[in-house]
Protein backbone atom coordinates (compact mmCIF):
# COMPACT_ATOMS: atom_id res chain seq x y z
CA UNK A 1 0.00 0.00 0.00
CA UNK A 2 0.85 3.60 0.02
CA UNK A 3 1.78 6.02 2.53
CA UNK A 4 -1.53 7.58 1.36
CA UNK A 5 -3.63 5.06 1.58
CA UNK A 6 -2.28 3.58 4.77
CA UNK A 7 -3.15 7.24 6.52
CA UNK A 8 -6.50 6.95 5.50
CA UNK A 9 -6.53 3.92 7.03
CA UNK A 10 -5.37 5.06 10.01
CA UNK A 11 -7.71 8.08 10.14
CA UNK A 12 -10.35 5.95 9.71
CA UNK A 13 -9.51 3.71 12.66
CA UNK A 14 -7.98 6.98 15.14
CA UNK A 15 -9.63 10.46 15.68
CA UNK A 16 -6.50 12.23 14.18
CA UNK A 17 -8.30 15.35 12.92
CA UNK A 18 -10.26 15.56 16.60
CA UNK A 19 -7.01 16.16 18.28
CA UNK A 20 -5.81 18.95 16.14
CA UNK A 21 -6.51 21.94 18.27
CA UNK A 22 -5.50 20.04 21.90
CA UNK A 23 -2.80 17.67 20.54
CA UNK A 24 0.87 19.25 20.39
CA UNK A 25 1.91 16.64 18.45
CA UNK A 26 2.03 16.49 14.93
CA UNK A 27 -0.31 13.32 14.32
CA UNK A 28 -0.33 11.77 11.05
CA UNK A 29 2.51 11.08 8.14
CA UNK A 30 5.53 13.04 9.60
CA UNK A 31 7.82 12.29 6.96
CA UNK A 32 6.65 10.39 3.61
CA UNK A 33 8.86 8.26 1.33
CA UNK A 34 9.37 8.59 -2.47
CA UNK A 35 6.28 7.34 -3.26
CA UNK A 36 7.20 4.15 -3.25
CA UNK A 37 4.50 0.94 -2.16
CA UNK A 38 4.99 -0.16 1.76
CA UNK A 39 5.14 -4.07 2.17
CA UNK A 40 6.11 -3.88 5.61
CA UNK A 41 4.99 -2.03 9.09
CA UNK A 42 7.21 -1.38 11.86
CA UNK A 43 5.53 -0.51 15.15
CA UNK A 44 7.12 1.15 18.41
CA UNK A 45 6.73 3.26 21.16
CA UNK A 46 9.42 6.31 20.28
CA UNK A 47 10.97 7.71 17.22
CA UNK A 48 14.36 7.15 17.82
CA UNK A 49 17.68 6.12 15.85
CA UNK A 50 17.72 2.62 17.24
CA UNK A 51 14.46 2.38 16.26
CA UNK A 52 15.09 3.39 12.77
CA UNK A 53 17.96 1.15 12.25
CA UNK A 54 15.81 -2.23 13.69
CA UNK A 55 13.61 -1.07 11.41
CA UNK A 56 15.52 -0.87 7.76
CA UNK A 57 16.62 -3.99 8.64
CA UNK A 58 13.82 -5.43 8.97
CA UNK A 59 12.92 -4.38 5.53
CA UNK A 60 10.27 -2.23 6.88
CA UNK A 61 8.77 0.63 4.43
CA UNK A 62 7.17 2.89 7.33
CA UNK A 63 7.23 2.75 10.73
CA UNK A 64 4.31 3.93 13.29
CA UNK A 65 4.87 5.34 16.64
CA UNK A 66 3.18 6.64 19.45
CA UNK A 67 5.96 9.80 20.06
CA UNK A 68 6.96 11.16 16.73
CA UNK A 69 10.15 13.51 16.30
CA UNK A 70 7.42 16.68 16.01
CA UNK A 71 5.68 18.34 19.30
CA UNK A 72 4.00 21.66 18.08
CA UNK A 73 7.14 23.93 18.15
CA UNK A 74 9.73 23.64 15.18
CA UNK A 75 12.91 22.82 15.61
CA UNK A 76 16.14 23.61 13.49
CA UNK A 77 17.56 20.57 11.62
CA UNK A 78 20.57 19.95 13.33
CA UNK A 79 22.49 17.34 15.74
CA UNK A 80 19.93 14.17 16.56
CA UNK A 81 17.19 15.75 15.45
CA UNK A 82 18.66 15.99 11.70
CA UNK A 83 20.23 12.22 11.97
CA UNK A 84 17.15 10.86 12.39
CA UNK A 85 15.65 13.02 9.50
CA UNK A 86 18.51 11.88 7.42
CA UNK A 87 18.36 8.47 7.97
CA UNK A 88 14.42 8.05 7.30
CA UNK A 89 15.09 10.10 3.95
CA UNK A 90 18.25 8.07 3.35
CA UNK A 91 16.85 4.90 3.82
CA UNK A 92 13.10 5.83 2.24
CA UNK A 93 11.45 5.14 5.50
CA UNK A 94 8.38 6.81 6.46
CA UNK A 95 7.09 7.49 9.41
CA UNK A 96 3.88 7.81 11.14
CA UNK A 97 3.22 8.99 14.25
CA UNK A 98 0.41 9.35 16.48
CA UNK A 99 0.07 10.25 20.24
CA UNK A 100 -2.89 11.33 22.44
CA UNK A 101 -5.33 10.02 19.38
CA UNK A 102 -4.03 6.46 19.98
CA UNK A 103 -4.10 6.81 23.91
CA UNK A 104 -7.99 7.75 23.56
CA UNK A 105 -9.28 5.49 20.92
CA UNK A 106 -11.76 3.53 22.55
CA UNK A 107 -10.72 -0.10 21.56
CA UNK A 108 -7.20 -0.14 20.63
CA UNK A 109 -5.63 2.67 22.43
CA UNK A 110 -3.66 1.87 25.09
CA UNK A 111 -6.02 3.07 28.19
CA UNK A 112 -8.58 0.83 26.31
CA UNK A 113 -6.55 -2.32 26.71
CA UNK A 114 -5.05 -1.30 30.03
CA UNK A 115 -8.79 -1.11 30.62
CA UNK A 116 -9.63 -4.46 29.44
CA UNK A 117 -6.47 -6.21 31.45
CA UNK A 118 -7.42 -4.56 34.58
CA UNK A 119 -10.93 -6.09 34.10
CA UNK A 120 -12.87 -2.53 34.17
CA UNK A 121 -16.27 -2.64 33.18
CA UNK A 122 -18.20 -0.76 31.08
CA UNK A 123 -15.57 2.39 31.16
CA UNK A 124 -16.36 5.79 30.96
CA UNK A 125 -14.07 8.73 29.99
CA UNK A 126 -11.67 10.13 32.60
CA UNK A 127 -8.52 12.09 32.84
CA UNK A 128 -9.08 15.07 31.16
CA UNK A 129 -6.60 16.66 28.90
CA UNK A 130 -7.34 20.32 27.68
CA UNK A 131 -10.82 19.21 27.10
CA UNK A 132 -10.42 16.15 26.21
CA UNK A 133 -10.75 13.16 28.51
CA UNK A 134 -8.88 10.23 27.14
CA UNK A 135 -8.29 7.64 29.68
CA UNK A 136 -11.04 5.36 31.25
CA UNK A 137 -12.51 4.61 34.59
CA UNK A 138 -14.88 1.88 36.00
CA UNK A 139 -16.37 -0.87 38.27
CA UNK A 140 -13.91 -3.67 38.14
CA UNK A 141 -15.35 -7.27 37.42
CA UNK A 142 -13.51 -8.49 40.70
CA UNK A 143 -12.03 -7.35 43.38
CA UNK A 144 -8.38 -6.66 42.79
CA UNK A 145 -5.37 -6.27 45.04
CA UNK A 146 -2.35 -4.17 44.13
CA UNK A 147 -0.13 -7.04 43.26
CA UNK A 148 -2.68 -8.92 41.08
CA UNK A 149 -3.03 -5.16 39.14
CA UNK A 150 0.58 -5.16 38.61
CA UNK A 151 1.49 -8.63 37.08
CA UNK A 152 -1.74 -7.90 34.75
CA UNK A 153 -0.37 -4.65 33.27
CA UNK A 154 3.40 -5.69 33.38
CA UNK A 155 4.72 -6.44 29.76
CA UNK A 156 7.14 -8.66 29.44
CA UNK A 157 6.97 -8.90 33.28
CA UNK A 158 8.60 -5.89 33.74
CA UNK A 159 8.37 -4.37 37.27
CA UNK A 160 6.72 -0.68 37.58
CA UNK A 161 8.25 2.17 38.65
CA UNK A 162 6.07 2.82 42.11
CA UNK A 163 3.45 1.31 43.56
CA UNK A 164 1.67 2.97 46.06
CA UNK A 165 -0.62 1.06 48.28
CA UNK A 166 -1.99 3.45 50.19
CA UNK A 167 -6.01 2.36 50.12
CA UNK A 168 -8.11 -0.56 50.19
CA UNK A 169 -6.14 -4.12 50.18
CA UNK A 170 -8.40 -4.90 47.06
CA UNK A 171 -10.07 -2.13 45.00
CA UNK A 172 -13.61 -2.48 43.15
CA UNK A 173 -13.07 0.60 41.24
CA UNK A 174 -10.16 2.07 39.10
CA UNK A 175 -9.13 4.95 36.70
CA UNK A 176 -6.36 4.44 34.35
CA UNK A 177 -4.44 7.38 32.03
CA UNK A 178 -1.47 5.76 30.56
CA UNK A 179 2.14 7.90 30.52
CA UNK A 180 2.81 10.72 32.20
CA UNK A 181 -0.42 11.55 34.04
CA UNK A 182 0.35 11.73 37.63
CA UNK A 183 -1.59 14.58 38.20
CA UNK A 184 -4.68 12.52 37.12
CA UNK A 185 -4.41 10.68 40.60
CA UNK A 186 -6.17 14.52 42.09
CA UNK A 187 -8.70 13.62 40.08
CA UNK A 188 -8.64 9.77 40.74
CA UNK A 189 -9.43 10.83 44.30
CA UNK A 190 -12.10 13.47 43.54
CA UNK A 191 -13.99 10.50 41.91
CA UNK A 192 -13.61 8.59 44.82
CA UNK A 193 -11.91 5.61 42.73
CA UNK A 194 -9.82 2.87 44.45
CA UNK A 195 -7.00 2.19 42.03
CA UNK A 196 -4.98 4.59 39.59
CA UNK A 197 -3.04 3.22 37.10
CA UNK A 198 -0.52 5.28 34.94
CA UNK A 199 2.84 5.42 33.88
CA UNK A 200 5.41 7.80 35.62
CA UNK A 201 5.71 8.67 39.49
CA UNK A 202 5.65 12.15 40.67
CA UNK A 203 7.01 13.54 43.64
CA UNK A 204 3.80 16.56 43.85
CA UNK A 205 0.88 13.86 44.21
CA UNK A 206 2.24 11.64 46.47
CA UNK A 207 1.35 12.88 49.67
CA UNK A 208 -2.07 13.46 48.19
CA UNK A 209 -2.31 10.19 47.52
CA UNK A 210 -0.92 8.82 50.62
CA UNK A 211 -3.58 11.14 52.29
CA UNK A 212 -6.40 10.28 49.92
CA UNK A 213 -5.77 6.77 50.92
CA UNK A 214 -5.51 5.92 47.17
CA UNK A 215 -3.84 2.77 45.58
CA UNK A 216 -1.72 3.90 42.54
CA UNK A 217 0.61 2.39 40.04
CA UNK A 218 3.15 3.95 38.20
CA UNK A 219 3.61 1.56 35.90
CA UNK A 220 6.46 3.09 33.58
CA UNK A 221 5.46 5.63 30.30
CA UNK A 222 6.94 3.39 28.07
CA UNK A 223 5.41 -0.07 29.40
CA UNK A 224 2.30 1.96 29.87
CA UNK A 225 2.27 2.82 26.06
CA UNK A 226 3.71 -0.59 24.41
CA UNK A 227 -0.53 -1.79 23.85
CA UNK A 228 -1.72 0.64 21.64
CA UNK A 229 1.10 -0.10 19.00
CA UNK A 230 0.60 -3.39 19.43
CA UNK A 231 -2.98 -3.28 18.93
CA UNK A 232 -2.60 -1.23 16.27
CA UNK A 233 -0.25 -3.59 14.88
CA UNK A 234 -2.31 -6.59 15.44
CA UNK A 235 -5.31 -4.57 13.66
CA UNK A 236 -2.82 -3.54 10.26
CA UNK A 237 -2.14 -7.50 10.10
CA UNK A 238 -5.67 -8.61 9.97
CA UNK A 239 -7.27 -6.01 7.75
CA UNK A 240 -4.70 -5.09 5.72
CA UNK A 241 -2.99 -8.51 5.39
CA UNK A 242 0.14 -6.74 6.21
CA UNK A 243 4.14 -7.97 7.40
CA UNK A 244 4.22 -6.23 10.52
CA UNK A 245 6.43 -6.31 13.39
CA UNK A 246 7.12 -4.61 16.80
CA UNK A 247 10.41 -3.15 17.84
CA UNK A 248 11.12 -3.35 21.51
CA UNK A 249 13.39 -1.03 22.35
CA UNK A 250 12.15 0.23 26.36
CA UNK A 251 13.60 3.21 28.40
CA UNK A 252 13.05 1.73 31.84
CA UNK A 253 11.19 4.91 32.16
Amino acid sequence: MTTQQLDAFFRSVLDIDGFGAVDPSLNGLQVDNDGAEVEKIAFAVDANLETFTRAAAAGAGMIFVHHGIFWGNPLRIQGSHRQRIQFLLDHNLALYGVHLPLDQQGELGNNAVLARLLGITNPLPFGLYRGRKIGYKGLLAVPLSIEEAVRRIAFMDRPPLAVYPFGKRESLSCAVVSGGAADDALQAIEEGVDLFVTGEASHEVYHAVLEGALNMIAGGHYSTEVWGVREMMERCAAQLNMEVEFIDVPTGL
